[in-house]
């Protein structure tokens, strides 16, 4: 694995639980960052998240940040670019997306959201396209961006809002028509939200198919952080040794339960 570290001004994280032993390089994952990726895939480290990159799909198999009520902000621009840490046959680039749009319903979707941290200035590495993955409209301008607004809101209430999301590949799905570039579209994507509440950690856990109806309530995407895990082949929390520290869906009522 290549870990590229471009992080500048920001602290590394030590948090202490019990049972928990946590030694990690990046402020954006608690209980270390997740593990089961491919030997081949890039750590890239920045300001404002961390992603591991495959070089078969050319997408992140997960994306750690966090979010606070400073990050946020507003009026940034997409200006899509490719990713400087990564060669052409690691990532893809902006002419590849080119009429994704018109042939099957697809955006370019940020999996660390422009949004959050449109108030820090390395905002323009958001739009790197190693933090996009090929999401269809109506997920991406609906369920998905709702939840994002959802954990800013908790952000600015004081909070620091740990955030891993990814894509799932458990169907065919089509190509995007713009590349000739080998790639893997995703079916689906999960999202897993955290707090650190004094001893533990509170978990909201969502999957998202591609195909998620334009008007559905993300709320109804529910689950649980095992079957995250089931599904992405990853162990999203490696450092936690005792499941006491995991509260699993806790956090469910920040977002859902009114």
């Amino acid at each position: 694995m290549k870990i590229i570290k471009t992080l500048i001004g920001s602290s590394l994280l030590a948090i202490s639980l019990p049972s928990i032993a946590i030694d990690i390089h990046t402020p954006h994952c608690i209980a270390g960052c997740p593990s089961g990726v491919e030997q081949s895939n890039d750590l890239i480290v920045r300001d404002s998240y961390t992603i591991s990159s495959n070089d078969r799909t050319k997408f992140t198999d997960w994306s750690a940040y966090k979010v606070t009520a400073k990050t946020i902000g507003s009026g940034c621009k997409r200006n899509w670019k490719p990713d400087p840490e990564l060669t052409d046959r690691e990532t893809l680039e902006p002419a590849d997306y080119k009429g994704a749009n018109a042939a099957i319903g697809i955006d370019r979707g940020h999996q660390v959201p422009l949004a959050s941290f449109c108030g820090t200035s390395r905002w323009y590495e958001l739009n790197y396209l190693s933090n996009i993955t090929p999401q269809k409209s109506a997920l991406n301008q609906n369920s998905w961006k709702y939840l994002e607004e959802k954990v800013r809101d908790l952000a600015k209430k004081g909070n620091e809002v740990y955030v891993l999301t990814g894509p799932l590949y458990e169907r065919k799905m089509p190509s995007l028509p713009g590349t000739d570039e080998p790639h893997k579209l995703p079916s689906g994507y999960w999202k897993t939200i955290a707090l650190v509440k004094g001893k533990s950690i509170h978990t909201a856990s969502f999957i998202f198919d591609q195909d998620a109806p334009k008007k559905a309530d993300f709320c109804t995407f529910r689950v649980s952080v095992n079957e995250v895990e089931k599904r992405s082949k990853l162990d999203l929390f490696p450092a936690i040794t005792s499941k006491n520290n995991l509260l699993d869906g806790k956090l469910e009522k920040a977002f859902c339960r009114k």
